[in-house]
């Protein structure tokens, strides 16, 4: 075992807070940037097989995968915020304990979810839509994808560990080491070894082994963050991350519930419109990738500067993620406008396919920029203490925002008409998601004075700890 680095301390509560979010975010960024250019990759090479059904198939794996991977991300949270709190409050002992029992939470929930899915997928498959050649891609590549779950969940956790600890560096490895494996590993299995779509299958199944490796080694091996689970503290540790990762779990869900409903409706139009849909899951992190690292890089530090009573500071992040949401959209905009025609040859993509993936990169950078908005929010209330606005929000932006709005669309407009409905709900709910983030920092810092001036009146202390009512505000209501 190599010996444990210097024991990790608050990192988040000095300097710039511009800096502080430019740098999580940008190398969050390269490690999900490489998962996500990986999966486009993978996409890209299916796609070369010349079989629309065989890219329509992955398409409907991914709307599965996906929803696991929301659990998991959702499990994380909790895991990054209580862990950050801790070490913001200087209790090392704390972080390791609650570190330790939340990666064992996360293990065991994906497990069982991979156990409870397989069995489902034949019902699954075919309410998305997926049929024939398609339905049985889609059926192949989940069930050799699946049973790795528990391995990503166990990378995830390990992962937000350490961008509680401050160390971003390692939190990069975590994703970049998968990404660069799959990236090798994907032309390899399906066109040298024959195997097509299961081969990228395949790919994801290693990487995931080397994603849950490095993480280990960060969390566990370098930083020694992760403490080993005791079955008497296990229960209340796990009703402790249960009240931020239930609500962050319903806010996730929203998205892959959303899509499969809009999967639903593109179905109608065949496999073409299903291929596009595809092409444009794939499109949509690439381009705008930095939002989903920036939505995780700010949790812990607000999560720190809230441990140390630091409102100041916590609306200066809130401010810094804002521009840097504004200036991130506005160049991923731009990028998919002008190389909108070199997307659709690099796919090989005709007819209705093509036709949808031009229209959908002219625009998806305004849509986006309101989803980034309430990506920024909702990291806001998930790490402070309100998980069930995240949950509002979100599930008000997937149902009321987006399903009638795109199913109006598609009456009126086909499948351009769906893309413009599922766009539109995005506006309202990321604008005053927004707005009750800083509403949310407002009320922690009014409750923290008059905690402080009740104690104050009542004991001659003039000092409080933020940390010492964090456990019980964790699972606090709407400012």
């Amino acid at each position: 075992m190599n010996a444990p680095v210097a024991p990790s301390q608050a990192a988040f509560v000095s300097g710039s807070t511009m800096r502080h979010v430019a740098v999580m975010t940008a190398t969050g960024s390269v490690g999900l940037m490489a998962i996500f250019v990986v999966d486009l990759l993978s996409l890209l090479y299916v796609s070369r097989l010349g079989r629309p059904e065989a890219t329509a198939g992955v398409g409907f794996a991914t709307i599965v995968l996906y929803l696991m991977i929301s659990i998991n991300v959702g499990l994380m949270i909790a895991v990054t915020a209580l862990t950050a709190r801790r070490l913001g409050a200087g209790d090392r002992d704390g972080a390791r304990r609650i570190a330790g029992s939340t990666s064992a939470l996360m293990a065991l929930v994906a497990l069982a979810l991979s156990l409870i899915a397989l069995p489902c997928l034949p019902w699954l498959l075919r309410a998305l839509g997926a049929h024939d050649e398609s339905y049985d891609v889609a059926l192949s590549f989940l069930w050799i994808t699946l049973p790795s779950n528990v391995l990503m969940a166990l990378g995830m956790g390990y992962s937000g560990i350490l961008r509680a600890a401050g160390d971003a560096r390692r939190a990069m490895f975590v994703t970049l080491g998968g990404g660069l494996a799959t990236a090798g590993l994907d032309p390899l299995f399906i066109f040298w070894f024959g195997l097509g779509p299961d081969g990228a299958a395949w790919a994801t199944v290693i990487s995931r082994v080397i994603i849950a490796a490095v993480g280990f080694h960060g969390a566990v091996r370098v930083h020694d963050l992760v403490g080993r689970p005791v079955a008497a503290q296990l229960g209340r540790d796990a009703a402790l991350a249960a009240t931020i990762a239930g609500p962050a779990i319903l806010t996730n869900l929203s998205t892959p519930i959303a899509n499969a409903v809009f999967a639903g409706v593109i179905a109608r139009f065949g496999d073409a419109a299903v291929a596009a849909m595809a092409i444009m899951d794939r499109l949509v992190p690439v381009a705008f990738g930095v939002l989903f690292a920036l939505s995780g890089s700010i949790g812990p530090i607000l999560e720190q500067n809230w441990g140390a009573g630091r409102y100041d500071r916590m609306r200066r992040a809130l401010n810094d993620s804002v521009l840097f949401t504004l200036g991130c959209v506005a160049l991923a905009s731009l990028g998919l406008i002008l190389l909108r025609h070199q997307i659709v040859a690099l796919f090989g993509a005709t007819g209705l396919t093509a036709e949808l993936v031009l229209f959908f990169c002219l625009i998806a950078g305004p849509m986006w920029l309101f989803v980034g908005l309430l990506f920024v929010a909702n990291a806001a209330f998930n790490n402070l203490g309100m998980p069930i606005l995240s949950t509002v929000f979100s599930w008000g932006r997937a149902t009321l925002g987006t399903m009638p709005l795109a199913i109006l669309g598609a009456q009126l407009g086909g499948p351009k008409g769906a893309l413009v409905g599922s766009a539109l709900g995005a506006v309202a709910f990321g604008v005053a998601a927004l707005v009750f983030a800083y509403r949310a920092i407002t009320r922690l810092e009014r409750d923290a004075a008059q905690a402080a001036s009740a104690l104050a009146s009542t004991s001659g202390a003039a000092i409080v700890s933020p940390q010492a009512a964090s456990d019980r505000e964790t699972a606090g209501g709407a400012p």
